[in-house]
């Protein structure tokens, strides 16, 4: 099983997202807000330069994937 990266910045977490087939739909402050249709999911990205693992993982979850999918798409 992978460990999260430390030091991930949001863009960085948004373009694996990306990858994953989530959408930018909308920013709210700082807060970027990702959306896939099918299923239907969306996410919270902090647009930080340096997201928390705790903060990462809970995002990994909402997304719907492990820390190993999530992981490989950050290698992509």
């Amino acid at each position: 099983m992978a460990k999260l990266p430390p030091g991930l910045s949001g863009r960085e977490v948004r373009a694996a997202l990306d990858r994953a087939g989530f959408m930018f739909r909308r920013q709210a402050g700082s807060h970027l807000i990702l959306g896939r249709d099918d299923p239907h999911l969306r996410v919270f990205v902090p647009d930080h330069r340096d997201i928390r693992l705790g903060t990462l993982r809970h995002i990994v979850a909402d997304a719907g994937l492990t820390v190993d999918e999530f992981v490989n798409l950050l290698r992509k």
